[in-house]
């Protein structure tokens, strides 16, 4: 069975920087968790792969009205859910068969597994915020197993 990269991307706030983009090549589908900034970020993500973003609490111009907050996407066999804001939660991972939850909001890189369910926080690519690292995440799907990898874009 052959591995299936997906780029994960968050918190742009309308930068989008060169290592990132560079971080992300070779996906097959980028998603952005939300506070994009502006469309041009999407149509630079584009040109990597198919884009599946949500709308983060920063997404309030015109541009953003038609993304959801909230969304199922599906890469073979595993089932994600994408939201900007992790407590937002308002569903049952595990109830729903979603192998791995995608968020952002926090700029906090993180990846822990609850229940079975992958929960993954790519961290920010956009402007640095406090002294949190800048960065992005690749998953990989093999049939049903996962596995996250977090990169700090050296910045």
């Amino acid at each position: 069975m052959q591995t299936r990269q997906i780029g994960v991307i968050s918190d742009t706030h309308g930068l989008v920087r060169p290592q990132a983009l560079a971080a992300l090549q070779n996906s097959e589908l980028i998603i952005h968790a939300g506070d994009i900034g502006k469309p041009e970020v999407l149509t630079e993500l584009e040109k990597i792969a198919p884009v599946v973003a949500v709308r983060g609490n920063n997404d309030r111009s015109a541009w953003a009205v038609d993304l959801p907050e909230k969304r199922f996407v599906s890469v073979g066999e595993v089932n994600f859910y994408l939201l900007h804001i992790l407590p937002e939660l308002d569903l049952n991972p595990v109830e729903q068969r979603i192998r791995a939850v995608i968020s952002g909001h926090s700029h906090k890189p993180a990846i822990f597994n609850k229940e079975g369910v992958l929960y993954l926080n790519p961290g920010s690519a956009g402007p640095r915020r406090f002294k949190l690292p800048v960065s992005v995440a690749l998953l990989f799907v093999n049939g049903t197993a996962l596995e996250a990898q977090l990169i700090e874009l050296k910045v």
